[in-house]
């Protein structure tokens, strides 16, 4: 069985930072795609950021240039980095990820940002 854990998220000011780790443990044979998604109050989950294994990114138009996505491929871990964080970034992000050929995901972390 496989866990994904995330931390880094809590109560940030517009204009702030924050950074979000997600740690895979368990019985990992293969990780492939890692991301994060989010959902906002009274919205449905959609995809923040995309990295695969070699490093290649995609981000939805809301955050590029403020959010950069990273991993640690030895460390089974994908990061998050939130810059110039707005009101309209408040939401549950989720971490997610492609292992042993299944979809996994976190429990979630909250991010509110306060105006």
């Amino acid at each position: 069985q496989v866990h994904l854990v995330e931390s880094g998220g809590g109560l940030v000011q517009a204009g702030g930072s924050l950074r979000l780790a997600c740690v895979a443990s368990g019985s990992i044979f293969s990780v492939a795609a890692m991301g994060w998604y989010r959902r906002a109050p009274g919205k449905q989950r959609d995809l923040v950021a995309y990295i695969g294994v070699g490093g290649s990114t995609n981000y939805v138009d809301s955050v590029k240039g403020r959010f950069t996505i990273s991993r640690d491929n030895a460390k089974n871990t994908v990061y998050l980095q939130m810059d110039s964080l707005q009101p309209e970034d408040t939401a549950v992000y989720y971490c997610y990820a492609f292992l042993n050929r299944r979809d996994q995901w976190g429990q979630g972390t909250q991010v509110p940002v306060s105006s």
